[in-house]
């Protein structure tokens, strides 16, 4: 029983969450949604700002999923946390992959492969995401929100 307890303890280090608004917040990463909206639907992205405990999540990469077939598709592949990032998705990608996962890793070398530490995700865009038309106004507001994100 101790092998099998041993093999499994990964799994069980695994935190998966539901984000559900368009902040999330924890003492160690903070995300923020926003929508930089385009001329068109086809235009448009979805923002999302991330920042992170460096010495706890080295890395984030970010899978859309479809809930019904399984089919998942990097969005973006592991990136260092050494600093804040942003993630940009065309908003159109959620209408085949409504799910999004972002998945945080210990270090840039357990992202080839290794379980993720925390996966926080959400079913489509949370409806508290707010809009801008000007980039420099969403940046502002990224900024702001998550210099404020509860921890």
């Amino acid at each position: 029983m101790l092998a099998v307890a041993c093999f499994m303890t990964p799994v069980f280090g695994q935190t998966e969450v539901h984000g559900s608004s368009d902040v999330y917040a924890t003492p160690d990463v903070a995300l923020v949604w926003g929508v930089l909206r385009g001329a068109s639907d086809a235009d448009t992205l979805i923002v999302i700002r991330i920042a992170a405990r460096a010495s706890v999540y080295g890395s984030v990469a970010v899978y859309g999923i479809n809930p019904f077939s399984k089919a998942e598709q990097s969005l973006q592949p592991a990136i260092a946390l050494d600093h804040q990032v942003d993630v940009q998705i065309p908003r159109s990608r959620f209408a085949e992959l409504p799910r999004t996962e972002l998945r945080f890793f210990a270090t840039a070398e357990s992202a080839r492969g290794g379980m993720p530490k925390l996966i926080v995700f959400y079913a489509g865009v949370p409806d508290t995401t707010p809009e801008f038309a000007d980039r420099r106004k969403l940046d502002t507001y990224l900024d702001e929100r998550i210099a404020r994100a509860p921890n």
